[in-house]
């Protein structure tokens, strides 16, 4: 069965890459959600004004990858305690955050948050909430780190997110 949820952790060319390569992930979107301006962009995300977090809306096969399975793996791509940000990525638009359409996944979500906060010493800060709208980015950053693996940012920091799930995966 098809199901999809949209998950928000620093920058959305970080969380797309590493998620692409899980087996199951059908589709990735990158875009913007939970903030209050209208046809939200990537020059207005950039301000911190918006309200709006880069998030992903990430379409799965439950046969192959299961909601618990792809949210461990979506907490080992970022770090869920750091608090609007993501190392040098800082800003709401940088929080982590989860956001569910189906009403099964909200508790199933805790769940798998109270698994991952036993074996971590800070706080997780990742907020739950339900997708009211999702706003799809600019088609250049679709398949960002695809597209540009040698550039800097990809490089030195998309890369090491990407790899430390290839090694969870296999």
């Amino acid at each position: 069965m098809k199901e999809s949820i949209v998950l928000g952790g620093g920058c959305f060319w970080c969380i797309e890459a590493a998620l692409q390569i899980i087996p199951g992930v059908l589709s990735i979107i990158p875009g913007y959600s939970a903030g209050e301006t209208e046809n939200p962009n990537y020059e207005a995300i950039c301000t911190g004004k918006t309200g709006h977090a880069e998030v992903v809306q990430v379409e799965f096969e439950t046969d192959e990858v299961s909601l618990e399975r792809l949210l461990t793996l979506f907490f080992k791509a970022h770090d869920p305690t750091q608090l609007n940000r993501q190392g040098n990525d800082v800003g709401t638009q940088y929080r982590s955050i989860i956001l569910w359409s189906n009403p099964d996944h909200e508790a199933r979500i805790r769940s798998v948050m109270e698994k991952e906060q036993a074996s971590l010493s800070e706080l997780i800060v990742t907020q739950v909430e339900e997708l009211e709208v999702f706003h799809p980015a600019e088609e250049y950053h679709h398949d960002y780190f695809k597209k540009n693996p040698d550039q800097a940012y990809c490089q030195f920091v998309v890369r090491p997110k990407v790899e430390k799930i290839k090694g969870l995966t296999r």
